[in-house]
């Protein structure tokens, strides 16, 4: 796989009206997913995207350094599920080579982990978050409704033995589903000196079961981790999603992504590739940009970047879930991309 010839930066271009900068590009390399997650797919026939609609390596390569080539920072792969995507270590390694990308993370549901996680750290990966949403090998296989907590367990201890640090836990909270475990997972997160994250449950479920009154408050998350040992917030890192705490004997963190109780909008560096290459200003964007008739087509690169720096200028203010005229994004999160 060979680069483009990309003519040299002439400064970050990917501003929006606003006034931010998109730093962070999350790359979703697949919609399919092995597991069926009660907040986010049916247990049902799913009709996948078309293989020939799937962005390819060489495809997803040629955007990312672009974007770099624009001001990006970081990428982040999503699926669905990444790990499904056959080779994708390969498509670790090339992204690995991009001059200025500082960091390549991925967001995954740990069930291929203990096979493949080896071959990630040597391809260059930086940073994983697995998704575990109870500690409970009972409520597992009804929350994912698979029968996998101990392959997970497995593929988490072998992230931390080949290296990965922190490896970072993500909890989806759900009232009367897994909101009882929280002073469990903080627990967990001290326990094994690891990163906890938990998320506030956020409408893009394709059952539509989403209520605010499902949504557990980072307020409320902070007084059940206060009940299992004294925290310190961590100076904002204003781009970050997660607000950071750290337990006073230095053992284990706790971060919390408040999208529907504290929005952060406002301090957004983030844009979203599909996997079928589409271009998203936001988890919750209604509008987007399709980039495979440039990408397929005879567009320059200058044209495509082009095309992103117009699209950024019209991100959003914010996603409005809070607000009566919140409208649901069309896609859902395995869709989209986590």
């Amino acid at each position: 796989m060979n680069g483009p010839k990309l003519s040299q930066s002439r400064g970050n271009k990917l501003v929006d009206s606003y006034g931010r900068i998109a730093r962070k590009l999350r790359v979703s390399v697949t919609d399919r997913c092995n597991f069926r997650c009660l907040y986010c797919l049916p247990d049902s026939e799913i009709t996948w995207l078309p293989r020939e609609s799937i962005l390819t390596f060489e495809e997803i390569y040629r955007i990312v350094h672009i974007a770099v080539n624009l001001g990006v920072q970081k990428i982040r792969l999503t699926g669905g599920e990444p790990l499904v995507r056959k080779n994708v270590e390969v498509l670790v390694h090339f992204l690995r080579q991009i001059p200025g990308l500082a960091s390549i993370s991925m967001t995954t549901n740990g069930y291929f982990l203990l096979e493949k996680v080896q071959a990630l750290k040597d391809a260059g990966l930086d940073g994983l978050n697995i998704s575990l949403d109870t500690l409970s090998r009972e409520k597992f296989a009804e929350i994912v409704r698979r029968d996998a907590f101990d392959k997970v367990i497995a593929g988490i201890q072998e992230a931390r033995r080949v290296g990965f640090t922190p490896v970072k836990i993500n909890v989806v909270l759900i009232r009367g589903i897994n909101d009882d475990e929280i002073e469990a997972f903080t627990r967990f997160a001290r326990d094994e000196n690891i990163t906890v994250r938990f998320i506030e449950f956020m409408p893009l479920d394709s059952a539509g079961m989403w209520r605010r009154e499902m949504v557990i408050s980072a307020e409320e998350i902070l007084q059940h981790v206060h009940r299992v040992a004294p925290f310190t917030p961590v100076d904002p890192d204003g781009s970050d999603p997660a607000k950071r705490y750290v337990f006073d004997d230095g053992r284990g963190e706790i971060g919390i992504i408040s999208s529907v109780s504290q929005p952060f909008c406002h301090l957004c560096d983030r844009i979203r590739l599909t996997a079928d290459g589409f271009f998203r200003t936001c988890l919750f964007a209604t509008k987007e940009f399709d980039l495979k008739p440039l990408l397929r087509g005879n567009a320059s690169d200058q044209e495509i970047a082009d095309f992103l720096a117009s699209a950024v200028s019209m991100k959003e203010e914010g996603h409005l879930i809070n607000l009566p005229g919140f409208v649901r994004p069309t896609r859902t999160m395995h869709a989209i991309g986590g």
